[in-house]
């Protein structure tokens, strides 16, 4: 099977005093779904945003779809970006734009048509029962409606690869369970290659998973 991400003796760190990650070795499967655990503080968002080469490795290979992320250009990244669906904590809707505008943000990127993207956004904002919302605001919308958004955003542009960093950690039980079911279902229709960093891995995951858990600046797998 086809590997999306490699890590060999992968070691990050914002300085130098100070190591997150040290010398990790693991790989991502195309097409898999993967949790990634650990206690506040371990690692676990530096990881995932060495992924999307929000922070370049201090040592070691890390390869994502093909690409080193250590010395890759601007260019190369942005096309990169381009294929990934980023999920954050804090949601990073843009607040001037419209649920609809926001939703198709990685469209207008993409260059993609006009009537294409509108009737993408409006099948994912009809998964995430939101389609009566999109022309309100973000503020206007409660944290789960936010987030829900931000799950359609991700998904908007069909990539092979989403990063969920804590996606369900604040919501209610009925915003959590539509993030975990559009989750499951792209990995299982579309194939797309999911990595969620969690506390918490669901009970009912209705679907096989690889476990990675970071402590004291290791990563292991867990079976």
């Amino acid at each position: 099977m086809d590997k999306v991400i490699i890590a060999e003796e992968l070691t990050l760190s914002y300085n130098k005093d100070e190591t997150i990650i040290n010398q990790a070795n693991f790989s991502v499967d195309s097409g898999s779904f993967t949790f990634i655990t650990g206690a506040s503080g371990s690692g676990k968002s530096t990881l995932l945003k060495s992924l999307y080469g929000a922070i370049k490795p201090k040592q070691g290979s890390l390869v994502v779809g093909g690409a080193q992320i250590k010395n890759i250009s601007s260019k190369k990244l942005n096309f990169l970006r381009q294929h990934i669906g980023i999920v954050f904590q804090d949601y990073k809707l843009i607040k001037e734009w419209t649920i609809e505008k926001n939703v198709m943000l990685p469209l207008i990127i993409g260059g993609f048509q006009k009537s294409v993207s509108e009737q993408q956004v409006h099948k994912l904002l009809s998964h995430v029962k939101l389609n009566h919302q999109s022309g309100k605001y973000p503020l206007e919308l409660s944290g789960g409606e936010q987030q829900r958004v931000a799950m359609a955003r991700a998904l908007s542009h069909n990539p092979i690869l989403i990063l969920a960093d804590e996606p369900t950690g604040n919501l209610d039980d009925y915003s959590a369970e539509l993030i975990w079911n559009l989750l499951e279902g792209a990995n299982t229709q579309l194939k797309t290659t999911i990595i969620v960093v969690t506390h918490h891995i669901p009970e009912n995951m209705k679907i096989p998973y690889k476990h990675l858990h970071i402590e004291f600046g290791t990563i292991y797998e867990v079976t």
